[in-house]
């Protein structure tokens, strides 16, 4: 991928280097669950913690109010890392703003947000462990970068567009979101009769989100000849790796569908390679389908 030398977008929030915002989020939960256990004597007792918490110099009320210890403190880090997350999400923005501007409307840029072991978001608690991840409440992308050193260590799936494919596929879902899709499907599973027709609902979602990515690729390449020989087989080589399929039988367990929430690996290709050889929204309407 060409990403050096781009411009780089500024929605990009670096909360690397900040103290324990995800501690601060356990122990709310453990508050509010005490409160909820235990009532009054529960009441006093979170008293007592917060007169503990105050004596150290913490701010028991921002805690309440689902706020971080030190998360405010962190500052930007400008590494590799960081440029080329800011340089893939501003392609992104570029692709998306032009294309929504074409359908006769604006695009409202999302704001990606770098972590490192976890943090708060508008979703709720978040870890590295969580993997990367887009949050409709607060309109944010959720990202510990170290998930790409182990996409390509642990999954073997290396390269730079293959980490590229992973913030354009949660940005399709934040174009899910201002699109109404996203509010569309969770009407959806809410009305689903099982888990398994719930779960069929998310897998054409995380499907389109595949496409949308393929769309923003086939963009980048021909307005901005971003991509190099090879980058599109990287793409496709990630989407394999983390398949549902996939990812159960690395877990040793026996393969069912019906568990699947993001497609089997050679639907995540298939709808990749649909949206890329496309470059057509229209042409990733997974919902409306008979063959996934």
């Amino acid at each position: 991928m060409k990403w050096q030398g781009r411009r780089q977008s500024r929605n990009v929030e670096d909360r690397r280097g900040a103290a324990a915002a995800g501690g601060a989020g356990i122990l709310l939960m453990l508050l509010r669950l005490i409160i909820g256990r235990f009532g009054i004597r529960g009441l006093l007792f979170v008293g007592v913690i917060g007169v503990g918490l105050y004596m150290a110099g913490v701010n028991p009320m921002a805690l309440l109010q689902g706020g971080g210890v030190g998360q405010q403190q962190a500052e930007p880090i400008d590494d590799e890392s960081s440029q080329f997350v800011r340089a893939v999400l501003a392609e992104t923005e570029d692709v998306w703003s032009r294309l929504f501007e074409e359908a006769g409307s604006d695009y409202p840029e999302p704001t990606l947000v770098m972590f490192t072991g976890n943090t708060q978001s508008g979703c709720g608690f978040a870890s590295s462990g969580t993997g990367p991840f887009y949050c409709p409440a607060d309109q944010k992308l959720y990202l510990d970068v170290g998930f790409f050193r182990e996409l390509a260590q642990r999954f073997g799936a290396p390269g730079d567009f293959a980490a590229a494919y992973v913030i354009a596929h949660e940005v399709g879902h934040h174009v899910q979101t201002v699109t109404g899709i996203s509010n569309q499907v969770r009407t959806a599973q809410q009305r689903a009769r099982g888990e398994a027709e719930a779960n069929a609902y998310q897998v054409m979602m995380e499907l389109q989100a595949d496409c949308y990515a393929g769309v923003w690729a086939h963009y980048a390449d021909r307005m901005g000849q971003f991509l190099d020989a090879g980058d599109i087989a990287e793409g496709l080589k990630a989407a394999e790796v983390i398949g549902d399929d996939a990812l159960q039988r690395g877990a040793g367990q026996e393969v069912k569908p019906e568990k699947f929430t993001h497609g089997s690996s050679a639907q995540r290709q298939r709808w990749f390679t649909q949206g890329y050889r496309s470059g057509s929204v229209d042409a990733c309407d997974t919902f409306n389908t008979q063959d996934l």
